[in-house]
């Protein structure tokens, strides 16, 4: 976010989640006409509960009018924050199936390609033909489900 709109759009909708904020890992430097804070900080979100821990640093800048203000803000949320992946049991991949057969009962080509990532590739029952674009996909199922498929 490198422009006044799109840092106030930021914070308009960080501002929705009612985040309180402590730093828990400050580190202080001052300067002539300046002065940096860097750390840890941790908030948590009024609207939900939930805890966010993130790294920070700030740039103070004194202006014209001898106001201390923000030159520089960066914050990242801390690796160990982020769910990469989350584990997943032999129920719910069976379940993801289900899905999938669902969307093909309802005979919606554009719901059953809806089902495959946007970098999929599919090597259908029905056709030698690999598809490996959204359009290709629906495109197949278009076909195939004119077929009235049950399973």
């Amino acid at each position: 976010r490198t422009d006044f709109d799109s840092i106030k759009d930021y914070f308009d909708k960080f501002l929705l989640m009612k985040p309180q904020g402590v730093i828990t890992d400050g580190h202080i430097k001052i300067g002539d006409g300046w002065a940096q804070d860097h750390g840890i900080y941790e908030f948590t979100m009024g609207a939900t509960g939930n805890k966010v821990k993130a790294r920070y640093s700030f740039m103070y800048v004194q202006d014209a009018d001898g106001k201390w203000k923000i030159g520089h803000h960066h914050s990242s949320q801390m690796p160990e924050g982020i769910t990469v992946a989350q584990k997943i049991d032999e129920n719910e991949v069976r379940n993801l199936f289900y899905l999938w057969n669902d969307a093909l009962a309802t005979l919606d080509p554009t719901a059953v390609a809806a089902r495959y990532t946007k970098d999929a590739v599919l090597l259908p029952t029905v056709s030698d033909v690999p598809r490996d674009t959204e359009e290709k996909i629906t495109d197949y199922f278009t076909n195939f489900c004119k077929l009235e498929p049950q399973g």
